[in-house]
């Protein structure tokens, strides 16, 4: 049985082909990149992902030595994401539903990215770390569903990283160049908002800002600003695995391929006996790979989804969904 996923939330529009024996036969990607000093501007990036789909998709078949009549079922990321970026994955999806008569699976952004993460560190029952750039949240089975036990208050990490590094003049994604610029800072105060297991940066971020343009110089605002961060989400995330009484932390997101970052999770881990489970570098960030593991996974449980439901989710939040597979 094989699946292929599409994925096209943000930066990425990806294409990745799986089987139900867990062979990764194709990982495709096409980055949005945008101009230097420049946010993304949601029309560019879905212009480019027009323009780019269909050869993904054929590098991604290609690769895999497959021919799309021999793929079982469509999965497509259906929310949360950008709208404008969202709708090419799933009109993509839906053709080729239609065209090659292939079943449907809409997919939430946030539960592929948990589940890759299980997939290839065989975490059991983890509390989550999701980090990217339009998500912080501190996620954790209950029943049959994941729950939120902390997120951001307003921007989320990899957002405030991106935010801070356009400032400085750098181009996107802009977390690689606040960690590499980070080593050789030292230390200025910022401000630390954690709230139970929330945690907000907004503050910190125009704070950072404001001693930037006061001349404080960019190394020494890149390590602050880490540290300060990432010293914030490693205690909220502790507080959650105190509360759950959870013994593994899995790491996930874009976000999550920060050196520093994982270092301080995983004193924290070892602090508490408990094991921090890193997802593989080359599947942190968003890939159709995820998508198409859990559009598999639905599909072993007869879970499809009908092209009358198959509209785009911007908000869908992984807390309003049944997982038919937990416990």
């Amino acid at each position: 049985m094989i699946s292929l996923g599409i994925e096209s939330s943000a930066y990425v529009f990806g294409v990745g082909i799986i089987d139900d024996k867990g062979n990764v036969l194709a990982d495709k990607r096409f980055f949005f990149k945008p101009e230097k000093g420049k946010g993304m501007i949601p029309r560019e990036a879905s212009e480019a992902f027009m323009k780019n789909a269909k050869s993904v998709l054929l590098d991604a078949l290609d690769e895999a030595k497959i021919s799309i009549k021999d793929v079982d079922v469509i999965s497509f990321t259906q929310g949360m994401g950008i709208p404008n970026n969202l709708r090419v994955g799933a009109t993509l999806a839906r053709f080729l539903s239609i065209k090659y008569k292939k079943p449907l699976v809409g997919i939430n952004h946030a539960l592929g990215h948990i589940e890759i993460g299980k997939f290839f560190t065989g975490a059991k029952d983890p509390v989550v770390l999701y980090l990217s750039g339009g998500n912080t949240q501190i996620i954790a089975a209950s029943g049959k569903r994941y729950r939120i036990f902390g997120e951001t208050e307003d921007i989320a990490i990899g957002n405030a990283l991106d935010a801070l590094a356009r400032k400085m003049g750098f181009e996107m994604p802009g977390g690689p160049k606040i960690e590499e610029l980070a080593k050789k800072g030292k230390y200025v105060k910022l401000p630390y908002v954690v709230k139970g297991m929330d945690v907000s940066f907004s503050g910190i971020l125009t704070d950072a800002i404001r001693k930037l343009e006061k001349g404080i110089p960019k190394e020494d605002i890149a390590y602050s600003f880490q540290e300060t961060c990432f010293a914030m989400l490693t205690e909220a995330t502790e507080r959650a695995m105190a509360h759950t009484g959870k013994e593994e932390l899995l790491l996930v997101g874009g976000v999550g391929a920060n050196k520093r970052l994982r270092k301080m999770l995983k004193t924290m881990c070892k602090d508490r006996g408990a094991t921090f489970y890193l997802t593989p570098l080359k599947y942190c960030g968003d890939n159709g790979v995820m998508t198409a593991l859990v559009g598999l996974k639905y599909f072993k449980y007869g879970i499809t989804t009908p092209l009358k439901n198959s509209g785009i989710r911007q908000k869908w939040r992984i807390d309003e969904i049944d997982i038919p597979w937990l416990h």
